[in-house]
């Protein structure tokens, strides 16, 4: 029988899957949108019965799509949205709470009360810092919030996961409750030198450690499909987040290979092999992957908004219909016109971390349009991802060599520019630049032996195109962003309105 991988990408806008042949060749796909809800300024979340309602049909599509049965699939593989919360009841199945989205920030004074001493367990442990991204802060939200909840968890009811441990513990019918070390370690709880769930961490946060998932490898037979859900029953094989499947499927497999994501957020990460890199740049370091009891770590900085920004120029100030749109609007002027975006739509990630930080569009004049807005707003993910790939470069000691690029907004050939023209350095992107799912489908396939070892998926590597710097001074617009990200900083802090 002929392989087929079906790839679940479970994003934090949209569900999609993916069917890819043994030559991860893209043979089917599905894709749906599902509601966005922000009951507060900086709060967002999702219905977790949405997401699976969405994920279903997204997969039903796929298998059509493809015009495959599902009793075709040799292997499914997930990724997600990481540290996006879910509580559920453990036996009804049923959600106590919307899914507390990663980009919510209602936990950030919490997260700032932290005192220094704590602040560096976090880190020593986790290789992340105390943040309201992370999944720890929201799960307690959700404890002392929802009535009862805490004394619920203390009696083992309840049972927590992030968006992959829904999705499994829903296609396998409630039987699986697992999630992968790479999803692990944005929870802020787990000990990523140990590869275990840490007590003190569960203490300190006052989460039970039996809400939590078993933590198992992010490749190998994982579990199967419930017989009801699609018809027949599929080997789970394959877990990980979203950004450490996207440099697993750009084949980032030895250390100092990094790549760059640019979805909702930009990700960038950098395979750091069976080193963990205590960053003295605000990186955080991360579990990459983990494949036969054997972890893989990796550096990463994280950008909250990118993709966003441009979902915002189209749905919120109406520039254009479709996002693929923001090119053709941006390259009628091809200039910024004096325009500087700060995208601290739901504050700033890495390298600043402020929480209180707010966005702004700044230097306009009587002579400001849309097209230098729309150039600017891909300025601004150009630049903030500048940031943390230089500021991951001085962690590493050493230059970027070049930069592989995956995810939507990769497609637009003005960003990959800017993006080599400041950071002095080729872009290169790959000819499939569904790399999240692409990461997922190998993993899932290395799980039930479709390919025998990673070395021979580097055999499949192709590239689309590569973009060089050109010859320029970006100084003048690099100091611009500096004051602009100054200005932004500390906006929405409460001492700003005592």
């Amino acid at each position: 029988m002929v392989p087929y991988i079906l790839a679940i990408d479970a994003g934090t806008t949209s569900s999609r899957a993916i069917v890819f042949d043994k030559d991860t060749k893209k043979i089917g796909l599905g894709q749906f949108e599902f509601p966005q809800y922000f009951p507060k300024s900086s709060w967002v979340e999702h219905n977790p019965n949405e997401i699976w309602a969405s994920q279903h049909k997204a997969i039903t599509s796929a298998l059509k799509s493809a015009k495959i049965q599902p009793g075709a699939i040799s292997a499914i593989g997930i990724t997600n949205q990481r540290e996006t919360t879910i509580v559920w009841d453990r036996l009804t199945g049923e959600p106590i709470y919307n899914a507390i989205v990663w980009q919510d920030r209602r936990t950030s004074d919490f997260c700032s009360s932290f005192s220094e001493a704590s602040i560096n367990q976090v880190a020593e442990k986790t290789g992340l810092i105390v943040d309201a991204y992370f999944s720890a802060s929201k799960i307690r939200w959700i404890l002392k919030h929802v009535e009862g909840a805490q004394d619920r968890a203390n009696r083992g009811e309840l049972s927590f996961g992030t968006v992959d441990s829904w999705l499994i513990y829903k296609l396998t019918g409630g039987a699986k409750h697992i999630t992968d070390a790479s999803n692990a370690s944005r929870t802020m709880l787990y000990n990523i030198h140990s590869g275990m769930w840490d007590k003190e961490l569960c203490d300190l946060f006052e989460i039970p450690v039996s809400m939590l998932p078993e933590v198992v490898n992010s490749s190998g037979h994982l579990g199967s499909t419930d017989q009801d859900v699609f018809g027949a029953e599929i080997p789970i094989s394959g877990i990980a987040g979203d950004q450490q499947s996207a440099l697993f499927g750009q084949l980032c497999f030895s250390a100092g290979e990094a790549k760059n994501t640019y979805g909702t957020g930009c990700f960038a990460m950098t395979n750091t092999g069976s080193q963990i890199v205590n960053s003295k740049n605000k990186m955080l370091s991360t579990v990459a992957w983990q494949l036969n009891g054997t972890r893989t770590y990796a550096l990463e900085g994280s950008v909250y908004v990118a993709g966003s920004l441009i979902q915002w120029l189209r749905d919120g100030l109406g520039f254009f219909d479709q996002s693929a749109d923001v090119e053709k609007l941006a390259l009628k002027e091809g200039e910024n016109g004096g325009i500087t975006i700060i995208p601290a739509l739901t504050g700033l990630g890495a390298p600043h971390w402020d929480s209180y930080a707010r966005g702004a569009i700044m230097g306009i004049t009587r002579g400001t349009n849309t097209s230098h807005i729309a150039y600017a707003a891909l300025e601004a993910i150009a630049l903030s991802t500048a940031d943390v790939l230089e500021a991951m470069a001085k962690d590493l000691g050493q230059p970027l060599k070049s930069i592989r690029v995956d995810g939507g907004a990769s497609a637009n050939n003005t960003l990959m520019q800017i993006q080599s023209n400041l950071l002095n350095c080729p872009v290169i992107r790959p000819f499939e630049t569904e790399s999240t799912a692409l990461g997922a489908a190998l993993l899932a396939g290395l799980g039930t032996g479709i390919w025998k070892s990673i070395h021979e998926l580097k055999k499949l590597a192709e590239i689309d195109d590569t973009f060089t710097p050109k010859d320029g001074s970006y100084t003048a617009l690099r100091n611009q962003w500096k004051k602009g990200i100054q200005a932004s900083k500390g906006w929405a802090s409460p001492e700003n309105y005592e």
